[in-house]
C-alpha cells in the first residue's frame, strides 16, 4: 500500500498524510523533519500546491529527507504545474519559467509525476515519467445536474481540448471565440463570438485556469451581445487574483477544483480533487 505524504495542510486528495515537522528558520529558510517510520521497500506518494519557491523549496527539502531514509520508490502528484503558463519566450530578456520548474522536478527522479490539465502540451513534454489526468471527469462532476447547454472555447488555444470535451459530455455544440492579446503588456482586446444569435442558451466557459478573470469578463459582455442566457464559468485551477465580485455580476456559476488553493467564498462552488478527479 502506498502511502502519502501531504505538504499541505488543506490538501489531501489521496488519504491522510505520514507525520511531519514543517518550520521556517529566521533567515527564511524551509524545513522538514519526517517523524513516522518508514521501510525502505515503501512507495510515498507526495501531494502538494505550489504557489511559490518556498512551497518548491519545501517539496525539494521533503524529497530529500525521504530518500535520506532510503525511499526510493516516490511519486509526486503535483494538479497545477507552476511556469505552465510561461511556455514561450516572448520578450528578450524573458525566463522560460516551465522549463526551469520542469528541470527541478525532473532532478528528483520521480517514479511518476501525476499533474492535471496542464496549460498547454509544452509541460508535459518536458516532465519525466508524467501522466496527464484531462480535467473530463472534474467536468462531469461540475456539470452533472445541467441539461440542454453549449460549451464556449474562449481561445483558439483551447479549441482542441474543447472538441474533446464535447465530445465526451455525448456532442454538446460547441462555440468558437477568439481574443487578442498584446504580447508586450499582457492587455486583452478584440473578443469575438463566433455565432449570429444564441437565441438565449445557457452557456458554459470551460478552461484551464482563471486568474484575473479579464479573459472570462470580456467573453461575457460579447456572449451578452450575441443573445447568450444563463453564463457559467468552469475552471480546473482558480487562482482569482482579482477576486470574484466582477465575475459573479455576469457568471451564474463559477466552479474551480482545489489544485491551486482552498477557496471559501459564497461565490465558489469549489470540487475537492480526490482519487477519482485524479484518475483517468
Amino acid at each position: 500500500m502506498k502511502k502519502h505524504l501531504n505538504l499541505d495542510s488543506q490538501f489531501a486528495p489521496l488519504g491522510s498524510s505520514i507525520s511531519f515537522e514543517h518550520f521556517t528558520f529566521s533567515g527564511g529558510e524551509p524545513h522538514i523533519r519526517i517523524t513516522e517510520d518508514l521501510a525502505a521497500t515503501e512507495t510515498v506518494v507526495i501531494t502538494t500546491r505550489i504557489r511559490s519557491f518556498n512551497d518548491m523549496g519545501l517539496l525539494l527539502l521533503a524529497t530529500d529527507a525521504l530518500k535520506r531514509m532510503g525511499i526510493r520508490q516516490l511519486e509526486l502528484v503535483l494538479p497545477y504545474f507552476s511556469g505552465a503558463r510561461q511556455d514561450r519566450a516572448m520578450n528578450t530578456g524573458e525566463a522560460l519559467s516551465v522549463k526551469v520548474y520542469a528541470e527541478l522536478i525532473n532532478q528528483q527522479h520521480y517514479q511518476k509525476v501525476t499533474i492535471l490539465d496542464p496549460h498547454s502540451e509544452v509541460t508535459p513534454a518536458l516532465l519525466e515519467n508524467v501522466q496527464v489526468v484531462s480535467n473530463e471527469s472534474f467536468v462531469k462532476q461540475a456539470l452533472a445536474e445541467l441539461t440542454d447547454f453549449v460549451i464556449v472555447s474562449p481561445d483558439g488555444g483551447a479549441l482542441k481540448k474543447i472538441y474533446n470535451m464535447a465530445k465526451a459530455l455525448g456532442g454538446v455544440e460547441v462555440i468558437e471565440c477568439s481574443k487578442k492579446r498584446n504580447v508586450a503588456t499582457g492587455q486583452l482586446t478584440g473578443f469575438k463570438v463566433y455565432a449570429d444569435d444564441l437565441r438565449g442558451q445557457t452557456c458554459v466557459i470551460i478552461d484551464d485556469i482563471c486568474d484575473g478573470g479579464g479573459t472570462f469578463l470580456g467573453l461575457a459582455e460579447q456572449l451578452r451581445n450575441h443573445n447568450a442566457g444563463k453564463l457559467i464559468l468552469v475552471v480546473t485551477h482558480g487562482i482569482f487574483s482579482n477576486g470574484t465580485e466582477k465575475l459573479k455580476e455576469h457568471f451564474s456559476q463559477i466552479i474551480c477544483t482545489d489544485s491551486f488553493r482552498t477557496i471559501e467564498d459564497e461565490n465558489i462552488t469549489q470540487i475537492k480533487l480526490d482519487t477519482t478527479t485524479l484518475n483517468n
